[in-house]
């Protein structure tokens, strides 16, 4: 992955090159190079043109920054990464997303993502990546996103502050979602607050389990970040 300064604009435009493999490994570092390039640059050139193998944690990562407001656009996808879009079905996300708009200008900024009416959200992930990720796609939306790194730590943060949405990990040290849950659902303040699990489990039972305890829905990751947005707006409209 590189990124190059194009000093032929009158604003200053910063180019990232992706991968030909865009896994779970490459996203993790490319949600750190978006973040940098949007925050040096003028406007952001995302280069698709040697994309070879486009898997969902690299896509959602991209289309978090399409959707964060700032000036950024794809430039030259190659087929295997227009192809995984359409395949998604993400190929007309929204009016607003132009995610395979590879004509427009680097310059041109994208509208302003729908506002989330100052809606709260807590994220509870041992994953520094899928936080970062979740971070991107929730802030990038309108949210005010609060990170916690266990079940633990977010208990912790529930003590000093109030949330309209939660999002946990099942799999956690310290205390996992389950028992993050539990918690919270003998907690008056959230015994009705939308607790949504994120999770690569698909076992029925556990499923069942934190149905049971309380849980509000889950989301099956890597996960698609507009349907993450889309759940979100459902569940605390």
């Amino acid at each position: 992955m590189s990124t190059i300064m194009d000093g032929s604009q009158a604003q200053t435009v910063r180019t990232v090159t992706l991968p030909a493999v865009l896994d779970i490994d490459a996203a993790g570092q490319l949600v750190a190079t978006l973040r940098a390039a949007c925050a040096e640059a003028a406007a952001v050139r995302i280069d698709a043109s040697a994309v070879e193998t486009p898997a969902l944690p690299g896509l959602q990562v991209v289309l978090s920054a399409l959707r964060s407001g700032g000036a950024v656009s794809i430039a030259d996808p190659s087929p295997a990464f227009a192809a995984a879009l359409t395949g998604l079905g993400l190929d007309g996300v929204a009016p607003d997303v132009p995610l395979l708009n590879a004509a427009a200008p680097a310059t041109e900024p994208q509208p302003e993502p729908t506002p989330a009416a100052g809606k709260r959200i807590l994220t509870i992930d041992d994953s520094k990546t899928m936080r970062d990720m979740l971070m991107l796609t929730l802030a990038g939306s309108g949210f005010d996103v609060v990170q916690a790194v266990d079940g633990r730590d977010g208990l912790d943060v529930l003590e000093r502050e109030t949330f309209d949405v939660i999002i946990t990990d099942i799999n956690m040290p310290k205390l996992d979602g389950y028992g993050v849950i539990e918690h919270l659902r003998g907690d008056r303040r959230y015994d009705a607050t939308p607790i949504l699990l994120l999770t690569t489990e698909s076992d029925r039972e556990k499923k069942e389990r934190a149905r049971a305890l309380g849980a509000t829905g889950f989301i099956v990751k890597p996960f698609n970040p507009v349907s993450l947005v889309d759940v979100i707006r459902k569940v605390s409209p």
